[in-house]
């Protein structure tokens, strides 16, 4: 079952998330141990081999191969948390990708109780039947990738005596040869359903049809993109890139991190002078480690929530409430309304909801106006400055037109003044431009 601990953390306070370090079901303790033990116990057996079971000379060569791999562990040569960190992020976008891709039929069942009509018998079978099929598609996809689902219904027949199909309906689901997975087939059930409703005049008009078709759509779309989230992992590749850096790393830890012997701290030269004291237990590579490995279970937890583990999606309880909310919706709340009444403060042009007494301090608090409504102003904020007006310009500039264009043309042609031309010669002008002989020096038309 999913471990919500959110009423835990619904206020922050001193010591909020020292209280979640205690709890064993879903913890990273649950999730990291075994490997933590395994760990510690390659670690002890490195630990005495070299202590008790080597030579001075063999002790000698262990540690030089130690400070090697200690070099080596404490460099980037294995960019652990670079790889770390991308895979665990693309595994939780993944992750919250499959949950907010899980095909809920409250939109859908909305619209059947409010577009296909009819108190009879008909009606209600029409409405319940078209529910049915929107949840026995999500049931077969869901059996198709969930293992708590698929352990529930482990064959069609567990489905039929669920009550989600009928017989014929999985004689109809069987005889359809396909090679592929058939969970559309439900959904195509209910979009001919709905049109025949449509020809029965249980839905009154197109538009409801329309309406019916894109919720339906928007359903189908959810089990297919779960099908496909189930089908298109995160690379291969990159699973075992990520997994290799970090075992590999801690291999190199298991040799590179042990305490050498204090008492051959005299050769300088080997680069020993870190180690002056023997602890026997590494705690902070025991911490790394359970930070390192505990980073790659969590990626491991969520790549895929349709298993069995403690965080994993409550499928089989999602199912329950599916089919039994729908069903309501569409079935025992049609056209079941409470009676349409005054309320409280019809009469009130004004009123306030009460509060209890734990949460009457909230009354009091004033309301939310603006982050600027109790803006501090000085005195030279709130004067008013009157710009001065630019002084009047009498000659006002006249606005041209294509006329005025064509005339100013006609003037630097004829290399003068137009004098004594009426409009039509004007305008004449403009389509037959004046030649430069027909107009004397002064100006004059000849």
């Amino acid at each position: 079952m999913t471990v919500s601990y959110s009423l835990e953390v619904a206020n922050a306070r001193f010591g909020g998330f020292s209280k979640l370090l205690f709890r064993w079901k879903g913890s990273i303790y649950r999730l990291l141990y075994k490997e933590l033990l395994v760990f510690c116990g390659l670690y002890a057996f490195v630990s005495v081999f070299y202590r008790c079971m080597l030579t001075s000379r063999q002790q000698e060569q262990f540690e030089r191969i130690a400070l090697y791999c200690d070099h080596f562990t404490n460099t980037n040569f294995i960019p652990v948390s670079f790889v770390l960190g991308f895979y665990v992020t693309l595994a939780f976008n993944r992750w919250w990708g499959q949950y907010t891709s899980f095909p809920l039929p409250d939109n859908l069942m909305m619209v059947v109780s409010g577009n296909v009509h009819g108190v009879d018998e008909r009606g209600r079978l029409l409405r319940r039947t078209l529910m049915r099929y929107a949840n026995l598609s999500s049931v077969l996809i869901l059996c198709s990738i969930s293992t708590r689902v698929r352990k529930r219904f482990p064959s069609l027949e567990h489905i039929v005596d669920a009550g989600f199909m009928t017989a014929k309906d999985l004689e109809k689901l069987e005889s359809l040869n396909s090679d592929f997975n058939k969970y559309w087939m439900p959904l195509t059930w209910f979009s001919n359903l709905a049109a025949e409703a449509r020809e029965e005049g249980r839905v009154r008009n197109d538009v409801a049809l329309k309406l019916l078709m894109e919720e339906l759509n928007k359903y189908r779309a959810k089990c297919s993109l779960l099908f496909h989230y189930d089908w298109i992992s995160i690379p291969l590749v990159y699973t075992q890139v990520v997994t290799v850096a970090v075992y590999s790393f801690f291999a190199f830890c298991l040799i590179g991190r042990q305490f050498l012997n204090p008492k051959d701290n005299k050769d300088h030269k080997m680069g020993r002078e870190d180690h002056k004291i023997d602890l026997y237990v590494p705690v902070f590579t025991l911490l790394q480690f359970f930070f390192y490995v505990g980073w790659l279970k969590v990626g491991e937890l969520i790549i895929n929530p349709f298993g069995e583990d403690d965080d994993d999606f409550e499928t089989n309880q999602l199912i329950d409430r599916n089919i039994q909310v729908s069903m309501l919706a569409v079935d025992d709340m049609y056209q079941n309304l409470p009676p349409t009444v005054k309320d409280k403060h019809w009469a009130q042009a004004g009123f306030s909801v009460p509060y209890t007494q734990s949460t009457a301090p909230e009354s009091r608090t004033p309301a939310f106006k603006g982050s600027t409504y109790d803006m501090r102003m000085s005195a030279e904020d709130l004067q008013v400055h009157q710009p001065q007006d630019p002084p009047f310009n009498t000659q006002m500039p006249q606005p041209r037109g294509l006329l005025e264009d064509g005339l100013d043309s006609v003037w630097q042609k004829g290399k003068g003044i137009i004098r004594g031309a009426s409009l039509p010669s004007l305008l004449e002008g403009l389509t037959h431009p004046v030649e430069d002989d027909c107009v004397n020096g002064s100006g004059d038309e000849v």
